[in-house]
C-alpha cells in the first residue's frame, strides 16, 4: 500500500521516518525497532503510537507498507 511518510532529513533525504499517513489515518512513529537495506530498497520496522508494528519500505521514490 502506497503511503505518505514525513521524515527527518539529515545527511541524506528521507533519512528517518517520523510519521506516516495512510488514507485519513496518521500514525506517529514512537520507535524504530530495526532498519535494513537491500540493493533496491530501505526498510524500517517501526512501532506506531497506536501500538501496532509496521514495516515501511522506501525504494528511493515511493514509500510502501510492506
Amino acid at each position: 500500500m502506497k503511503i505518505h511518510v514525513e521524515c527527518y532529513a539529515g545527511y541524506r533525504a528521507d533519512e528517518t521516518p517520523l510519521r506516516f499517513r495512510a488514507g485519513d489515518r496518521q500514525v506517529e512513529i514512537i520507535e524504530i525497532i530495526a532498519r535494513w537495506q537491500t540493493p533496491d530498497s530501505r526498510f524500517f520496522k517501526i512501532r506506531g503510537n497506536d501500538e501496532n508494528v509496521y514495516t515501511l519500505e522506501h525504494d528511493g521514490h515511493i514509500w510502501n507498507l510492506a
